[in-house]
């Protein structure tokens, strides 16, 4: 499993980071984000993909988005 770590970074470079993730043709990946708009951009992003995603909120306020082909 792939895991991105994009707090901190504005749209839209965790959708950009993801993006080059997915080029490691990996079937899981991670991605950590702690803005909604991100975490919806990141969502959208890979549901067009083809992915499964799923996300959840951390107890430090940080969206996990969980993505699985």
């Amino acid at each position: 499993m792939n895991t991105i770590d994009a707090r901190g970074y504005s749209c839209p470079q965790p959708v950009l980071m993801t993006k080059k993730a997915f080029a490691s043709n990996e079937n899981a990946y991670t991605v950590l984000v702690d803005t909604n708009a991100a975490k919806e951009n990141v969502t959208r992003f890979a549901t067009h993909a083809g992915f499964h995603v799923s996300c959840e909120v951390t107890d430090t306020q940080y969206y996990t988005v969980s993505i699985s082909k």
